[in-house]
């Protein structure tokens, strides 16, 4: 194990990429401080994390809202001590045409994938430089590089505003020993992807199977990321390993798009 004794506040973790990401964190000895809007979901992934003998906080919260953001990490720090690393990881979408989007759309996605990512990232990052340092990893995607395969338009920018931040807070938190770093996920085993997947199957009149295998084919591997993909990159980020990595956004995508 090579993170024994750290601590990791991991957002969106009732389910998918931040599940997976909270499992792998402490297969390797860190203690989890969870957040989410499923509480049912969170007192799932506690029972698996507390019988690996770890410690474990859920906290329900929505990251859009400034004031549970400010609530999750001040509880992360009262019941655990402090905060190692960050999986900003909690984001929304809908899968839709251009055209289709609406100002309800913008604003849902910018305020959890934009603003819930920002001051997340800013509340951990003071905590971080009073203790020393840390590591904070954002979860980006390829739709923010211009992949065409992206669930819409507004998705695709928001993920771009993670890449943008995650490179210009690496270069400010550098000199607090912080390492700020992205994962940029391609086509993986989630609820956001299984929606792409049926918008796009009714669209060209195919089964979900078949539009699931023809965006598979797409992939030079021949392979969607599951979950735990993703997550063994986060552990990577996380590790010492990476302690001279910063300011990176890592596609985890089988080959999809080149950068």
């Amino acid at each position: 194990m090579i993170l024994i004794g750290r601590t990791a506040l991991v957002t969106g973790a009732a389910h998918g990429i931040g599940r997976a990401s909270a499992i792998a964190l402490a297969d390797q000895g860190c203690d989890i401080s969870a957040s989410d809007i499923d509480g049912a979901g969170l007192a799932e992934l506690g029972e698996e994390i507390t019988a690996q003998g770890r410690r474990f906080v859920a906290i329900e919260a929505d990251m859009g809202d400034l004031g549970d953001i400010e609530r999750t990490v001040k509880t992360t720090i009262d019941e655990l001590g402090r905060i190692d690393i960050l999986v900003n990881n909690a984001g929304v979408t809908r899968a839709a045409h251009i055209m289709e989007l609406e100002e309800a759309d913008w604003d849902r996605i910018m305020r959890i994938n934009g603003k819930g990512v920002f001051f997340m990232m800013q509340g951990v990052a003071r905590e971080m430089m009073n203790q020393g340092g840390g590591r904070i990893i954002n979860m980006a995607s390829i739709a923010g590089k211009g992949f065409s395969g992206a669930s819409n338009v507004i998705y695709a920018g928001s993920k771009g505003a993670v890449i943008a931040m995650t490179r210009l807070g690496a270069l400010q938190l550098a000199d607090h020993n912080i390492t700020v770093n992205a994962v940029c996920p391609g086509i993986t085993a989630t609820a956001i992807v299984k929606g792409i997947v049926e918008r796009n199957a009714a669209k060209a009149g195919l089964s979900y199977d078949e539009m699931n295998a023809k965006m598979v084919a797409n992939v030079p591997l021949k392979r969607a990321n599951e979950p735990e993909d993703v997550a063994a990159m986060v552990v990577y980020f996380a590790s010492d390993g990476a302690r001279n990595v910063t300011g990176q956004t890592l596609n985890i995508d089988g080959g999809l798009i080149p950068d």
